[in-house]
C-alpha cells in the first residue's frame, strides 16, 4: 500500500454535547503519528482498556478524535530502522499504543521501534492476538507468581475475573503448568467453560468476597492471580497461606483495597503490581517466547471469538454490558 492510499479505521469522536460517538472512517498513513515503523494491522483484539477510550474515558485517551485499540499483530510495511525489514510479521502491545496514540483498530498503525517485539516462533500472528494484552498480563502475573516461589505443590491457586480475558488464559496457563485451579465465576454462569479451560474448581463472587470486615480468614490459597481489584482481592489477601503470593492487574471491580496489613505481617504475603504497558522489553521478549512455547494453550480456541472489523462496534456494546467472554479477536481484514 502507498503512503498515498487510504484504510479504514473506527474513530472516536466527541460531540458538541459532550457524547461520544464510534464510527468506521478512511484514514491516510500521513494522518498515523510519527514513528520508525509502519505495520499493516492484520488482527487485533478488544480489551477493557479498548472499551474505556471507545467511551470517552480522559483517564485513558486525553484528546478526541481517537482511534484505539491496545493491540495489534501484522506485517512490517515499512521501517527507518535496521531492526525490522518490510514483511517482518511483528506484534504490538501496550506502552501508549490505542491509548493516546492511533492504535490497532485501525488497518496501519505507526510507532516507535522500541515498542514493536517480532513475532516469535511457534505463533501465528492471529494467535498472538487470542492473546494479545490480556494473555500477556496473565502470562507476566503467572511468571511473577513462580518467580516469587509459588510451586504446583503448594496449594491451590485462585484466579478473580476468571471469564474474562486476562482470567481465561491465566487459568489455562496455570493448569498446563500443573497448578491446581479455582475460578471465580462471573456474573453470568461459565462454570462449564472455566472447567473446559482447566478450572479444578469453581465458586461465586459471593464466596469470593467476604463482607465480615474480619482482618484474617483462613488461609486457603497458595498464590492468586487478581484481575479485579476492589473487595474480592481484599478478601484473596486475608485468604493467603503463609508466604502466599497474589498478582494484582485490574479494578474492574473497584480500584479501592479495604484491608489492613495483618495478612501482610503476620502470614507473609506479598502482593505484586503488574503494569504490562511499561514491562522492560527484555522481560516482554522472554514472556511471549514462553507464550508461543511451554504455555501455548492447547484449547486456545476455546477462549476465543473471532469478529470482522465491521462487527467491532457491537463487540464493545457487548463489553459494556458485562456478557464478553474469554478472547474477542478482530480480523481487521475481514
Amino acid at each position: 500500500m502507498a503512503h498515498s492510499d487510504q484504510f479504514k479505521a473506527l474513530v472516536i469522536s466527541e460531540t458538541a454535547d459532550n457524547q461520544f460517538v464510534r464510527t468506521v472512517e478512511q484514514k491516510h498513513i500521513d494522518d498515523l503519528p510519527k514513528g520508525d515503523v509502519v505495520v499493516q494491522v492484520l488482527y487485533s483484539s478488544l480489551n477493557y482498556k479498548d472499551v474505556l477510550s471507545a467511551t470517552g474515558n480522559r483517564g485513558v485517551t486525553r484528546n478526541y478524535p481517537h482511534t484505539p485499540g491496545i493491540d495489534a499483530a501484522g506485517v512490517v510495511a515499512s521501517s527507518q530502522n535496521d531492526d525490522f525489514q518490510p514483511g517482518d510479521e511483528v506484534i504490538v502491545t501496550s506502552y501508549d499504543l490505542g491509548m493516546n496514540t492511533a492504535g490497532g483498530f485501525g488497518q496501519y498503525i505507526r510507532v516507535p521501534a522500541e515498542w514493536v517485539v517480532p513475532l516469535p516462533h511457534g505463533l501465528t500472528l492471529r494467535e498472538a492476538m487470542i492473546y494479545g494484552t490480556a494473555g500477556f498480563t496473565a502470562a507476566l502475573s503467572v511468571w511473577y507468581m513462580i518467580e516469587n516461589g509459588v510451586a504446583p505443590d503448594a496449594g491451590d491457586i485462585l484466579v478473580s475475573g476468571a471469564t474474562g480475558g486476562v482470567g481465561s488464559i491465566a487459568v489455562s496457563i496455570l493448569a498446563k503448568s500443573g497448578y491446581a485451579v479455582t475460578a471465580v465465576n462471573g456474573l453470568v454462569d461459565e462454570a462449564d467453560y472455566l472447567n473446559q479451560i482447566g478450572a479444578k474448581e469453581v465458586i461465586e463472587i459471593e464466596t469470593a468476597s467476604d463482607t465480615s470486615k474480619r482482618p484474617m480468614l483462613k488461609g486457603l490459597w497458595a498464590g492468586s492471580i487478581d484481575t479485579v481489584g476492589g473487595d474480592i482481592l481484599a478478601t484473596t489477601i486475608k485468604s493467603m497461606q503463609s508466604g502466599g503470593t497474589v498478582t494484582c492487574c485490574g479494578n474492574v471491580a473497584s480500584p479501592d483495597l479495604p484491608l489492613n496489613v495483618y495478612p501482610f505481617i503476620l502470614r507473609g504475603v506479598t502482593l505484586i503490581g503488574i503494569d504490562s504497558q511499561n514491562c522492560p522489553m527484555p522481560i516482554r521478549k522472554k514472556i511471549w517466547e514462553k507464550i508461543a512455547s511451554e504455555w501455548k494453550i492447547d484449547w486456545l480456541e476455546a477462549l476465543t471469538t473471532e469478529a470482522a472489523f465491521d462487527e467491532l462496534d457491537s463487540k464493545i456494546e457487548l463489553m459494556l454490558q458485562g456478557k464478553h467472554k474469554g478472547r474477542t479477536i478482530i480480523n481487521m481484514s475481514a
